[in-house]
């Protein structure tokens, strides 16, 4: 496709849906298609303007985020859509609950300007971008909750390879550099690594690296997100 990045703002309150307006059409790859103040709204305008990113807020009458998110995600229509999180909440209970329900990425609402537009840009590119302190807490969390499982047996030893290093925060590009293959051949490895584990997007990855042990506790994914 061709064209800006097509965004739906989801916020309760207007003000910050006319703040977060401004900010995604002041860049010239961004444009702001519609906006919705509740679930049950952001859920409708999906499926009617079927946007690239929904900017999700949490915490709405008529429907949470949290719903909006799975269903959105759920729905084959909206394979495209991505959820970018964007809230005030860094409590762990909303985090595990909008990634369970599909959420791409997780920004804090005070976040600057530049740092929101190269969220979306990359949440779009298919990257998964998480606050350092959401990240930090989410993996902390998956670490300590029960003891990782076997890692599947449908994975290759490449494939396992390139998990552990999604696992520990490397880009693409650092992966390439790590495991001494091509870029073509580490995107390869990722897509099958996403069929096989089921999983929507790096996101699911990271935690699927913690889940089956690949990453352990001593070591902590870095918190940046460039390649």
């Amino acid at each position: 496709m061709t064209g800006p990045v097509q965004v739906l703002v989801v916020d309760d309150q207007p003000l910050i849906r006319h703040s977060l307006r401004l900010i995604v059409d002041g860049a010239p790859d961004l444009t702001v298609v519609g906006e919705a103040g509740t679930g049950a709204g952001a859920l409708e305008r999906t499926r009617e303007l079927r946007p690239d990113i929904v900017l999700m807020d949490l915490r709405m009458p008529d429907g949470d985020g949290i719903e909006a998110t799975r269903r959105i995600a759920a729905d084959p229509v909206l394979d495209r859509t991505r959820v970018l999180v964007l809230t005030m909440f860094e409590l762990d209970e909303y985090v595990h609950a909008a990634l369970g329900a599909g959420a791409s990425g997780f920004l804090l609402k005070d976040a600057e300007p530049a740092r929101l537009v190269d969220a979306i840009r990359r949440t779009h590119a298919g990257e998964s971008l998480f606050a350092p302190t959401v990240l930090a807490r989410l993996v902390e969390n998956y670490l300590s909750r029960s003891a990782p499982t076997s890692t599947p047996a449908s994975l290759t030893g490449r494939e396992a390879q390139v998990l552990t290093l999604v696992g520990r925060g490397l880009s693409n590009t650092e992966i390439t550099r790590a495991l001494t293959i091509s870029m073509g051949t580490v995107k390869t490895h990722i897509g099958s690594l996403l069929s096989k584990l089921h999983a929507r997007d790096r996101a699911q990855l990271v935690i699927a690296a913690y889940e089956h042990g690949l990453v352990g506790a001593c070591v902590r994914p870095r918190l940046h997100d460039r390649d």
